[in-house]
């Protein structure tokens, strides 16, 4: 019996020592499951926060399209203007210019005909310059148009991935609140807000 008995307290002993190393080993195994969720809330996170940020910088090049496009339909407005007062202002100058060219005194004519020559290459210069003007804003509106473009484009692209993203997130807190024990709580806040 007393064998019986060592051999009862020797497996009693065995049992109190292996049942919390097995007890400790499941422990360690929930640690890091929960740990390898938090990891994967973490990075959906990120993945949100990134979304988001390129949605950012889809707005922001949409509306400096935008805001280039008005630009330039500001400066060819003020181009055109100018260019009517020009063409009108030479116009104005040539037509005298013109009837002492014809005249029949030869050094009123000849003086005319120089003042003319001069106007013609000031008219020319001052119109090059308005085309220049005009060139750059037409470049500027075009720019302004690919950039709302690509804007449109990166924002709806983004927006998209920010849908997959947030779904996942959601999906990762799911699980991390599962493994955790703290989904009961955040149903019955659920149900308490409905």
């Amino acid at each position: 019996m007393k064998t019986s008995k060592k051999l009862w307290l020797a497996g009693a002993m065995i049992l109190f020592f292996i049942a919390p190393v097995i007890v400790n080993g499941q422990t360690d195994k929930k640690a890091a499951e929960l740990k390898k969720l938090e990891a994967s809330v973490n990075a959906a996170k990120a993945k949100v926060a990134l979304n988001e940020k390129q949605i950012a910088i889809a707005d922001s090049l949409i509306s400096t399209g935008n805001q280039m496009i008005a630009d330039s339909k500001a400066e060819t407005k003020a181009i055109e203007s100018e260019r009517k007062a020009l063409d009108k202002e030479y116009t104005g100058n040539q037509k005298p210019l013109v009837k002492q060219s014809n005249s029949k005194e030869k050094e009123e004519s000849i003086k005319a005909k120089a003042d003319l020559k001069a106007l013609d290459t000031k008219y020319k210069s001052d119109t090059k310059a308005l085309d220049n003007r005009l060139k750059d804003a037409t470049k500027k509106s075009t720019t302004g148009t690919a950039n709302v473009t690509k804007g449109k484009n990166a924002k709806k692209t983004a927006e998209t991935a920010l849908k997959t993203s947030q779904a996942a997130l959601d999906a990762a807190n799911e699980k991390y609140d599962a493994a955790n024990g703290t989904s009961e709580d955040t149903e019955k806040d659920k149900k308490k807000k409905k």
